[in-house]
């Protein structure tokens, strides 16, 4: 099976595999919501699940119905909120030696490193930040872990990142997913909001490169 095509699909046809979801396991779709975002921010090396887009179209698909938006605003900012404290326990308790683990299909060290710098520049913004970032967004917790930054700064910044990322994209996704054009054109508008999100990683790899 060539999972890289399947992979392409899946965000490409984000809208269609989560409505054939919501159609299949109607209220457990929650839970599946709940696992995706919990991992994709929870563990380093699950950067790749989908994040920025899910919300985006789960809030669409909201808006038509299949879903409850308060019930799955809650989900998905206790997903986003729980994965973090997972990854920033994760980071905590490995401490410092991750940063000797060899680069892997399952392991970023580049990214991981990246993250690092972004954070000593940045501090404790950097998880609010970092939550509209792919790569950083799961790096991020991890490295504040690392860094031992204290359990109640984590959380307030923990908690203002996840209610800022869940609640911008699954309510745009509620109140502009169905518009004639945007539904006509999803697939564009789910490229669109990875690339937008990837323009500063972008920016930050081109002024690394120049220097």
């Amino acid at each position: 099976m060539d999972y890289l095509a399947f992979f392409i699909d899946l965000v490409l046809h984000l809208d269609k595999h989560l409505a054939v979801l919501v159609q299949q396991y109607g209220t457990w779709i929650y839970a599946i919501l709940f696992v995706i975002i919990f991992s994709e921010t929870g563990f380093v090396v699950t950067p790749f699940l989908p994040g920025d887009s899910l919300l985006f179209v789960a809030g669409a698909l909201a808006a038509l119905g299949g879903m409850n938006i308060g019930v799955l605003l809650a989900v998905l900012l206790a997903a986003a909120a729980l994965g973090n404290m997972l990854n920033y326990q994760i980071g905590r308790f490995l401490g410092p030696k991750v940063f000797q683990w060899e680069d892997s299909r399952f392991f970023n060290k580049a990214a991981l490193q990246k993250t690092h710098a972004f954070y000593d520049k940045h501090g404790g913004k950097t998880l609010v930040i970092s939550r509209f970032l792919p790569l950083f967004r799961t790096f991020a917790p991890f490295v504040a872990g690392i860094g031992a930054m204290s359990y109640a700064r984590f959380t307030l910044f923990n908690l203002v990142g996840a209610v800022s990322w869940v609640g911008l994209l699954t309510l745009a996704g509620y109140f502009f997913g169905n518009l004639p054009w945007v539904q006509k054109n999803l697939s564009v508008v789910i490229l669109g909001i990875i690339a937008v999100s990837l323009v500063p990683v972008a920016i930050g790899w081109w002024q690394q490169r120049k220097a």
